[in-house]
């Protein structure tokens, strides 16, 4: 049960079907980046008690991999309606740990209670199929072989702050559709988001051991996590610098990263400006920046620079910066780090020549929307991913330079491509080396039931529900050798 002391509330952990505290009695104080207090407490999660939840785990695995597809999509079903009763609390869970709006908020948690639904329905309609061994030269037509697919065993899914419950989802709903455990490592500020959603699911019946949460520094338990021999594949949405190292310590086990991106938006000279500046803007600001999927440099040919810029620069003013209870787009960020890592990268650029359209103003974690223009290729701000509120102009003389300079980035997740040109618009997107290239539109993770993933450093393996389960799930073929 949930402790409340001094008005803060002290969350237990979920091991194997309980809430309960820690046997450490340590304790990880969450902060709110925009009321700048105290919201909850969350346990620190030790070594042992990560042996003894995944254990749990590799024994409840087997009888639910035993269950039928629907059966095991009723609990997730209940789990849906549970979410859907308690929506506006989630909603507002989110809010105070992460700084999301309310509105993006509550349309995070909508989202993740239709991915649910959607995961349940796209696993019952995938079928085995069977081969008749005569359709290979030579081979003999009396084998016939039944491919289905089985579970891996024990999933790990490690969520990030951004997006506290529908990244939590989408990686939790199809590794048990596919019959596995799960072991759930939320990022810390995000854990009490991550509690809210697993109470849910807890109320929907989730046999106990099935599913644990683990809640603690990655530094202290991260890695006996990953490294762990009971844990049977591995899905990761954060940092590039930490993705690195997770595929540098998994060894012999599937992984799925989610990692980050430098997504650039190419604007040629015959782009619909208005279409332009109201994709730009959304992608490149929305929730202060703090996305993977946020525009994050702006590649205008020159002929048009001008025009881009000045319609840039009222977009952005007339953005809202505040609250997030006042549905502000512009929000505080995540911490005063994350704040001095953007105001850094503003100043590198200034000093280096760029120019100061509009923005660069601070308040402790809030930043003011800024637009910077003439930025080259020697500036930081150029290639770094800011996760922030700022959003760099470079100037580019044809599309070949545009993509060039895009390609030159050691990211690769999306792409926008902005002309009314659609031979134009298909050459590009053959050329940029992301893993999705929106053709005037903004970047985005989603719809859930198209395939997501990027290249190079932006991550490994594809996402989206249908390639969620078979990334949580293997082949396994059956051979029955007919009487002649």
């Amino acid at each position: 049960m949930d402790i409340v002391k001094n008005d803060v509330t002290t969350y237990p952990a979920y091991f194997a079907g309980n809430w309960q505290a820690r046997e450490s009695n340590k304790t990880i104080a969450i902060q709110s980046p925009w009321r700048h207090e105290t919201i909850g407490r969350v346990q620190a999660v030790t070594q042992s008690e990560v042996d003894q939840v995944i254990e749990a785990a590799r024994k409840a695995q087997k009888p639910w991999a035993k269950l039928s597809l629907s059966e095991r999509g009723a609990y997730l079903n209940k789990w849906a309606d549970e979410l859907d009763n308690q929506k506006d609390d989630l909603a507002t869970a989110v809010m105070d740990e992460v700084g999301k709006n309310y509105k993006a908020a509550k349309g995070e948690v909508v989202r993740t209670i239709n991915l649910i639904r959607y995961t349940v329905q796209e696993a019952l309609h995938m079928h085995g199929e069977s081969v008749r061994g005569d359709g290979f030269p030579g081979g003999s037509k009396e084998k016939l072989g039944i491919i289905e697919r089985v579970p891996l065993g024990v999933v790990l899914a490690i969520s990030p702050f951004n997006y506290p419950v529908n990244l939590s989802a989408s990686k939790i709903a199809p590794a048990l559709m596919a019959g596995n455990a799960v072991i759930f490592k939320p990022a810390t500020q995000g854990s009490i988001s991550g509690i809210k959603m697993i109470q849910a699911l807890d109320k929907a019946g989730l046999p106990k051991g099935l599913l644990s949460l683990v809640t603690g520094h990655g530094s202290e338990i991260g890695d006996y996590l990953t490294e762990h021999s009971g844990i049977n594949m591995i899905s990761f949405t954060g940092s590039t610098r930490t993705g690195k190292r997770l595929s540098q310590k998994s060894i012999m086990i599937p992984l799925v990263l989610e990692l980050g991106g430098k997504d650039p938006a190419i604007v040629c000279s015959d782009a619909d400006l208005d279409v332009t500046v109201k994709n730009i803007i959304g992608g490149a600001f929305s929730y202060s920046g703090q996305r993977c999927t946020a525009v994050k440099r702006v590649l205008v040919d020159d002929k048009i620079a001008d025009q881009l810029v000045a319609k840039l620069k009222t977009a952005v003013e007339n953005l809202s910066v505040g609250s997030p209870a006042d549905n502000s787009t512009i929000v505080p960020l995540i911490d005063n780090k994350a704040a001095d890592f953007v105001s850094n990268l503003i100043d590198d650029a200034l000093d280096k020549g760029a120019t100061l359209v509009t923005g660069n103003h601070r308040d402790g974690n809030l930043l003011t929307p800024t637009l910077l223009d003439n930025v080259t290729q020697d500036m930081d701000v150029a290639w770094i991913e800011p996760f922030g509120p700022v959003l760099p102009i470079i100037r580019v003389h044809s599309l070949d330079e545009a993509i060039k300079i895009a390609n030159k980035s050691n990211f690769g997740l999306q792409a926008s491509v902005f002309t009314q040109d659609i031979d134009k618009a298909l050459e590009a997107a053959g050329a940029i080396e992301v893993g999705t290239v929106q053709v005037n539109g903004r970047p985005s993770r989603g719809p859930d039931n198209f395939p997501f993933l990027g290249v190079k450093a932006s991550g490994m393996g594809t996402q989206g529900v249908h390639n969620s389960i078979l990334s949580m799930s293997r082949e396994k073929l059956t051979v029955v050798n007919l009487r002649p």
